[in-house]
């Protein structure tokens, strides 16, 4: 970005897509459109997120088919469910992925797969492209986390207040890791009635893995992020959550590399609610494995570098459950 020559930061693309998308005219007349003859072809995608639709968006204009299975009531798949909706409206989520599923996709909403076996073996399918995301979030199992209902996991908290099942949360929140799905929740946290909300990260600003805009957006809603901070326990009293036990840490720096560590303290912080946000996995259950769908130690699925196509032929992982947060760009 050019702006680099009158200011010390370039600007984020995104915001310029966003004033661009904000500023457009009507743009349905330069979309793709199916062409009235098939090719033949009839795909299944698993999951309407971005990688389905975006699948969806290239095969539909070629003359293939495609089905889509989404085991909501509503399209979108993280971005609708992880997203807030004050940072993606809804109503231009609803009018982007009808830009895609107008074209011509067979939508199946409210139709979970329960089984690859059984989705492979009624056929009909020349191919089957697996978008599910990384839909299960870390844990972190220290003393006291199974004391309590008052600790939540980032993603499966954001997608409740997504659907109206949480509409509120203690004046006190505590939000461990500091990616972008951190940011969301400490300014949903806010939005649900919070007073005081800190980000507590392990390690200093350098190695946070939250945009630098998603950072300011949260500090200007006065979150406090607090730095090299260890999480060390759960703090339970009387059945009830009242704070979390951290060491403080010292690092002394090599560059922008960690040479060394030592704690300095114990740090006893008062909360009401934590929220752990601290990395996503990919989840599998319903994939038999015996249908030649090989896993790696980390049940992630082998795939092709370049094709996607797994390890059994026509069976394709893509986005998220392809090879987890760091494929996204």
């Amino acid at each position: 970005c050019r702006r680099r020559r009158v200011e010390e930061k370039p600007v984020a693309i995104c915001r310029l897509k966003r004033v661009a998308s904000d500023l457009r005219d009507d743009i349905t007349p330069r979309l793709p459109k199916a062409p009235a003859r098939k090719n033949g072809r009839r795909v299944a995608c698993i999951g309407a997120g971005p990688a389905t639709l975006t699948v969806a968006n290239d095969l539909l204009p070629i003359g293939y088919e495609v089905v889509i299975f989404e085991q909501y009531a509503i399209a979108g798949g993280l971005m609708r469910t992880n997203i807030p909706a004050f940072r993606l409206p809804a109503q231009v989520l609803d009018e982007e992925i009808g830009y895609v599923i107008n074209i011509g996709a067979d939508l199946r909403l409210g139709t979970p797969v329960a089984s690859m076996r059984q989705l492979l073996d009624q056929g009909g399918y020349d191919a089957v492209f697996v978008g599910t995301g990384a839909p299960k979030g870390k844990e972190l199992e220290l003393s006291g986390r199974r004391d309590t209902d008052r600790i939540h996991i980032g993603i499966a908290w954001l997608e409740s207040v997504a659907f109206e099942h949480i509409d509120r949360i203690g004046e006190r929140v505590l939000i461990i890791g500091v990616g972008n799905t951190a940011m969301d929740c400490c300014r949903t946290s806010l939005r649900l009635g919070a007073k005081s909300v800190k980000v507590m990260a392990r390690k200093p600003r350098g190695f946070f893995k939250a945009s630098e805009w998603e950072l300011e957006d949260a500090e200007e809603e006065h979150v406090e992020i607090i730095v090299n901070h260890a999480p060390k326990a759960f703090i339970i009293e009387g059945g009830r959550l009242t704070g979390m036990r951290f060491d403080r840490i010292e690092y002394e720096m090599d560059g922008s590399a960690i040479r060394s560590q030592r704690v300095l303290e114990e740090v006893v912080i008062p909360c009401d609610d934590v929220i752990l946000a601290i990395g996503q996995e990919n989840a599998f259950p319903w994939v038999e494995r015996d249908l030649g769908i090989e896993f790696d130690k980390w049940d992630v699925p082998k795939v092709d570098p370049v094709t996607f196509e797994s390890t059994r032929k026509g069976v394709f992982f893509g986005g998220d459950a392809a090879f987890g947060p760091k494929n996204i760009i």
